[in-house]
């Protein structure tokens, strides 16, 4: 029987010894990690599509993260998770507003960690299941499920990130229900939502932007206290 490929993750971080442990840790769970001691290096590995997952510590030399992953960001949209100082909100906000996917406050568990990244690859893109419908439309806005492709007025490509994307495909399924920021949380995020976590907000708030620019005539409503809808506008 053929065995599965390992999921290849770049870690971008200038500690040697906590590559080197990270490493160790995560090909006991079953993946492949290279590492890059700083951000020009991690940039050039990052866009080579040798990887699933990347893994971008804010604070480096030559090149901080939050400009690595704007690098990044302008051709790739691989899955990105930023490594933050415990208490930087700042740079947490920093990074998913500049297409992050999720963010985990170091120092951390290589547990959470390995589940975290188990998240973010979960929402690649799938078999479409029969009962689901594999595009979603709402006024100008058409989904594609299958080709994760957003386009506005049949001509106008919308660049999500795969997180962004994931959010909008949610929204769009819950139709004019509320939807939860728990449950979008789950349904985009693959996790629960942390006490006082702005991820969500982060990622509806690029959203927004990106389908004004394209034109598209619908609206994402914020119902204060619990969540979010999509509507036309």
């Amino acid at each position: 029987m053929t065995q599965p490929t390992s999921q290849r993750v770049l870690l971008i971080d200038d500690d040697a010894e906590l590559s080197r442990m990270l490493k160790q840790y995560l090909a006991g769970e079953g993946f492949e990690m290279s590492a890059a001691a700083d951000g020009e290096e991690g940039v050039q590995a990052a866009l080579s599509g040798r990887f699933d997952a990347v893994l971008l510590d804010v604070m480096m030399p030559r090149m901080n993260g939050i400009e690595a992953l704007r690098r990044i960001r302008r051709v790739s949209d691989v899955p990105v998770i930023m490594l933050t100082a415990r208490g930087e909100g700042l740079d947490r906000v920093a990074g998913l507003e500049t297409g992050a996917d999720d963010y985990i406050a170091k120092p951390y568990y290589p547990l959470e960690l390995v589940a975290r990244l188990r998240a973010v690859l979960r929402r690649l893109p799938k078999t479409i299941r029969p009962e689901q419908p594999s595009t979603l439309q709402l006024g100008n806005l058409e989904l594609s499920v299958s080709q994760r492709r957003v386009l506005v007025g049949a001509a106008t490509l919308v660049d999500l990130t795969a997180t962004e994307f994931n959010v909008l495909e949610a929204l769009l399924r819950t139709g004019d229900a509320v939807l939860s920021k728990d449950d979008l949380s789950m349904q985009a995020l693959g996790r629960k939502r942390e006490p006082y976590d702005r991820s969500i907000d982060v990622h509806v708030s690029n959203i927004r932007q990106k389908l004004t620019a394209a034109g598209a005539t619908v609206q994402i409503e914020t119902v204060r206290g619990i969540g979010y809808r999509i509507g036309p506008s």
